[in-house]
Order: C-alpha cells, then structure tokens, then sequence
C-alpha cells in the first residue's frame, strides 16, 4: 500500500499556493499518494470546519499515513491527530511555521485577531497528540513576521517535535515556491 501524504495549506491559502504543487510532485515522484485538500473557507479558518475537511479527505488513517502543515495548517493537523481514537496512529508529520502564538503584526485586524484568538485559546492535549505520531519534525524560520520563535519552538517540542530552524525564510508563504527542507523532513519521518 502507498504512503499517504496530506499537505494541509494555511489561512488566506489554497492547493496551488505557494510551495505546496511542488512538495506534492517532488513526493509523488517518490511514490507517496499526495493530497492538498482545498479548506473551507480559507480567510476565516475555523477549527470545527477544517478539523472535519482534514477527516474527511484522510478516510481511515493507519502508519503509513503522514502528514505536512503550514502555519494554521499545523495546528489544523494537531486538533485532528486529538480528536482521533486511542487505537488510532498516523506515520508522522511536518509542521511547517506552525504556531499556537502569533505576533501582533499577524493579525492587523479585529476580525483577524478574533479569528486567532479562537485558534490561540482552544487547548490542545499534547499527550493525546504525542500517542497518535510516530514522528514529528517541526521547521521555523528565525525571521518569521508572525511565529514568534521561542515559545512556538518549545510548543511543538511539548508535542514530541524535533525543531529545526532555518534561516531567513520568513512565514514560507507567497514567496517561497520550493521547500527542500519539508521535503527532506518528510523523508526522514516516512523511512523505516
């Protein structure tokens, strides 16, 4: 059986944004099913509403189910990997600039800060979470506008995340069209 891939976008994004078609063909490539499922309502994310898309698009998951985020997206991955059965176990993930704290200049508006404040405040139960991974690998820039590096950084070690930090990449947004690292993440995670 194929392993599975599932690219999770981020808020204000979509599957053809930024480096998600070229992970998704430099993976596909490598044999692995890829997945970019198009969330609901991308410029007002909402817990309930991608939690219930990603179950959606992943069916039954099993180990060689894996798992890639960017920004809301990781937190998107993580509320799903809780919500899921005891008996249930995924292979890994990638989080790419995830957060469960953002700077003031992510979210300039009310409407964006209310937004994020549902995101923010809604606790996520790291031990559930580590129960269902195998793996996890947790990659940030040390120039991200919005993740503030620290405290994000120690967020995902809580989740059993190996961290690395890249320099200079900012939010891996519009920008970036290629991510080599998420590649390479992906790999170690999904090699026996």
């Amino acid at each position: 059986m194929a392993k599975r891939v599932f690219i999770v976008h981020r808020w204000y994004g979509s599957p053809d944004a930024d480096w998600y078609p070229w992970l998704k063909k430099e993976l596909e490539e490598k044999g692995f099913q890829v997945s970019v499922p198009a969330m609901p309502n991308p410029d007002a994310p909402e817990i309930s509403s991608w939690v219930e898309a990603l179950r959606n698009a992943v069916g039954t998951p099993d180990k060689e189910t894996y798992f890639i985020g960017h920004s809301v997206g990781c937190q998107t991955i993580l509320r799903y990997l809780e919500s899921l059965p005891t008996n249930s176990h995924v292979g890994g993930a990638v989080f790419i600039a995830g957060w469960l704290t953002l700077t003031s200049q992510a979210t300039p508006s009310k409407t964006e800060e209310a937004i994020a404040e549902r995101w923010i405040d809604t606790p996520i139960d790291a031990k559930r979470v580590q129960q269902r991974i195998a793996k996890s690998i947790a990659i940030f820039s040390d120039n991200d506008p919005y993740v503030p590096l620290d405290e994000n950084a120690n967020a995902f070690k809580r989740f059993g995340a190996k961290v690395i930090v890249e320099h200079n990449q900012g939010h891996y947004d519009e920008n970036t069209l290629e991510l080599p690292s998420a590649l390479r993440a992906l790999l170690e995670i999904a090699t026996p």
